[in-house]
């Protein structure tokens, strides 16, 4: 696809793809020229670097998640705010690449700056003042990128291992097996091995049990309901 008929919204749209595909250590600008028709030059013409296209494909991602309206009057912050929690949770278990960005790469723009502003506004509708509001939102956003972190670097992980010369699914399973094997030294963590349910989900050893997303981001805002109850 020559330069003059590529645009930017087409070469970051197919960024998002091939990094949902092979993560950051897969995106390239010679691979998305590919990917587009066009040589890697015209890809540079309009986004200037790789770290300005991981910025652009950050914030596209950010522009697509809803922005729920709270119901009226000060009970309705609650359920906005979880669906938002929610969202964000969503779209880095479909786009776990993003949580590697956050880390390594400035990620703005206005997709991210529209959810903020959103999210403090239904912070500050429920009666937290700008400071508390800037808080909150910050300990939920917190606390859903710690959740998300363990499935971004197993999905890194699987992409390493499937690169890589060898038996990729032998060698998880074996380095699985050398972990169950330190842990077992450790009484409460052996009694968990020891239950029928870890025989037989025990390569998932060391990930987070159901439903712990859900039972956290609960009791966080149990925590900031909590505290809008005392202060009134």
């Amino acid at each position: 696809m020559p330069r003059d008929t590529l645009t930017r919204d087409q070469i970051v749209r197919a960024a998002v793809a091939l990094l949902d595909e092979e993560g950051l250590e897969g995106l390239n600008m010679r691979a998305l020229g590919v990917r587009l028709g066009s040589a890697a030059t015209a890809v540079y013409w309009h986004v200037g670097s790789k770290d300005n296209l991981i910025a652009l494909a950050g914030d596209h991602v950010w522009s697509e998640l809803p922005l729920p309206q709270a119901p009226a009057g000060r009970a309705g912050w609650r359920a906005a705010a979880e669906a938002m929690a929610v969202g964000v949770h969503g779209m880095l278990a479909d786009h776990p690449w993003l949580v590697q960005a956050f880390g390594a790469y400035l990620t703005f723009g206005p997709g991210k700056a529209r959810h903020d502003d959103h999210l403090l506004g239904l912070y500050e509708d429920a009666g937290f003042t700008p400071d508390e509001a800037d808080r909150a939102s910050a300990a939920v956003l917190t606390f859903v990128l710690g959740n998300a972190l363990g499935p971004a670097a197993a999905a890194a992980l699987q992409r390493k291992l499937a690169h890589e010369s060898g038996d990729a699914e032998a060698r998880l399973a074996e380095g699985m097996a050398q972990a169950r094997e330190v842990a077992s030294q450790y009484p409460r963590l052996r009694a968990r091995l020891d239950t029928p349910d870890a025989a037989e989900h025990g390569a998932d050893y060391g990930s987070a049990p159901d439903q712990t997303f859900a039972f956290g981001l609960r009791s966080l805002l149990d925590g900031l309901e909590a505290r809008l109850r005392a202060q009134r």
